[in-house]
């Protein structure tokens, strides 16, 4: 058995199962789940509809590397979204959502023959640690909390700690505090990867769920193209579908940038055996190449947070966030001990931030907070904010 799966934590959601499953919530109330990050709103039609005439493609092995016409896509959308010009044919891999891409990327990078070390944001996406330490290395984590911003201080590091450092991963905008990365942030990441000779992986699934559409967030290739760096050195961009196009179940996404770096990553995954469907690889460079949609979905998180947040605020510490779909809140008791009576008294889950965290320095940064995804449908969660507003603990 591989010893390093004896480092695995139990995942958020196992634990959050564990912490309810003794409760047992008002029958006269319907369950509404606001734990989870997965989007609920209906796919596109268009998006369906391609799938369905593409199905007899499955008769085919697929390409690891894809099909030229999707990674065409991908590349035409990054130019249009970013303003940043990629080669498709060296420079894109199609990958099955970010969660698979962002865990093989430390599988492909980490040398185990030195010491290796990650860096994360705290709270933080649970695969990063675990791809962390499946590839051999110690995370390292950076606390993001009110008092910072809920920015990663990369200033925190000593040159010792940074000189082990062989992977970075960020995420913006930010799962569980929806913060956008400054390109002054970007700056210093850059100098940093190129002083120390480390990777920087740029978890950026929430990049379209925004609620100005003057302001998108900056994106990582967006960020090195600004600050000259044409080349993305030492940078790989991961992004999906999943969120952006409410198709989770399709797991199509994109790792992008640097030459060598998906030239190593496309040996990996070869024989790794990740290829996409070729039905879902024809269903996804229609999702693509139609903006529509994506606007369309937009609309309706921003009308869902303008009705939600002022009457979560009213008892929890909140505020709308830069972008994505999560609301970050303040608790005024034991977070744990909060999602655990919400769910037994108003049949409704949230996350409890200590699970999204890991302590550093004497301290875990999630507690105190709960994660409140409003991807419900919009009148659950209308129904799940008068709930909270209603609830005292």
């Amino acid at each position: 058995m591989n010893p390093d799966l004896a480092r695995l934590q139990a995942y958020p959601f196992e634990r959050l199962r564990q912490l309810l499953a003794s409760a047992r919530p008002p029958a006269d109330l319907r369950h509404i789940d606001l734990s989870i990050g997965e989007p609920k709103h209906p796919t596109p039609p268009f998006i369906l509809e391609v799938l369905a005439r593409a199905l007899p493609g499955i008769a085919s092995y697929p390409t690891t590397a894809g099909a030229l016409e999707l990674r065409q896509a991908i590349a035409a959308w990054l130019q249009r979204r970013f303003d940043a010009p990629i080669d498709p044919a060296t420079q894109v891999l199609p990958v099955n959502g970010t969660r698979e891409a962002l865990f093989a990327l430390a599988q492909t990078v980490i040398d185990r023959t030195r010491p290796a070390r990650v860096v994360a944001p705290n709270p933080f996406y649970q695969i990063y640690e675990g791809a962390a330490l499946l590839a051999g290395a110690t995370p390292l984590f950076l606390p993001t909390t009110p008092e910072s911003g809920f920015r990663m201080a990369f200033e925190a590091l000593a040159a010792r700690e940074w000189n082990d450092v062989q992977l970075a991963y960020v995420c913006s905008p930010g799962n569980p505090t929806g913060r956008v990365m400054t390109l002054d942030e970007w700056k210093m990441l850059f100098e940093l990867a190129d002083r120390y000779g480390f990777v920087i992986a740029a978890d950026e699934c929430y990049s379209e769920i925004y609620f100005d559409e003057a302001h998108p967030p900056l994106g990582s290739l967006q960020a090195a193209r600004a600050l000259g760096r044409n080349d993305y050195a030492r940078l790989v961009s991961f992004g999906s579908l999943s969120k952006r196009s409410s198709v989770p179940g399709m797991r199509s996404g994109y790792a992008a940038g640097d030459a060598a770096l998906i030239k190593a990553f496309l040996l990996y995954r070869t024989y790794h055996g990740n290829a996409m469907s070729p039905a879902i690889q024809v269903a996804s460079t229609a999702a693509w190449g139609d903006e529509a949609h994506v606007r369309e979905n937009r609309q309706l998180y921003a009308a869902k947070f303008a009705q939600a947040t002022p009457l979560i605020a009213r008892r929890l510490i909140t505020s709308k966030p830069d972008a994505a779909f999560y609301l970050w809140a303040k608790t005024p008791i034991d977070e744990v001990e909060y999602a655990r009576r919400l769910y037994a008294e108003c049949n409704i889950t949230v996350l409890p931030g200590s699970f999204l965290a890991r302590e550093s320095g004497g301290v875990n940064p999630g507690r105190g907070y709960v994660r409140i995804a409003l991807v419900a449908a919009p009148a659950e969660v209308a129904e799940a904010a008068a709930r909270i507003e209603q609830f005292v603990p």
